[in-house]
């Protein structure tokens, strides 16, 4: 069955660097959009990145440019978060997910068909 799941969380100082991974089953990952989505206590869920089906088209939340990295890697059927300068506020739990099939970017959470479990990430020093 499809599954995302998500990995590399933790504890990270200010300035620090993470690198969350998504791994997907169950499904051709090159033929599908994924986006990364955060959600911090008491918050609204947020869209973080996303990278599109086939063309590689990648988008960012103003918050994280220039310090947020997605990548994918279809033999390996993964999409990596890479984040680098991290702030006390990017502690969240990250979640990816799955966009329709072929899809560009932005992934929009009414259109999601699987989430993963989630992974937190924690910022603190």
């Amino acid at each position: 069955q499809v599954q995302l799941k998500e990995s590399g969380g933790g504890l990270v100082q200010p300035g620090g660097s993470l690198r969350l991974s998504c791994t997907a089953s169950g499904f051709t990952l090159r033929n599908y959009p994924i986006g990364w989505f955060r959600q911090a206590p008491g918050k609204e869920r947020e869209a973080v990145s996303c990278i599109s089906a086939r063309y590689n088209f990648t988008s960012y939340a103003d918050s994280v440019k220039g310090r947020f990295t997605i990548s994918r890697d279809n033999a390996k059927q993964t999409v990596d978060l890479q984040m680098n300068s991290l702030k006390f506020e990017d502690t969240a739990v990250y979640s990816c997910a799955r966009g329709p099939y072929a899809s560009l970017c932005p992934v929009v959470p009414k259109t999601v068909g699987y989430w993963g479990q989630g992974t937190q990430v924690t910022v603190s020093s």
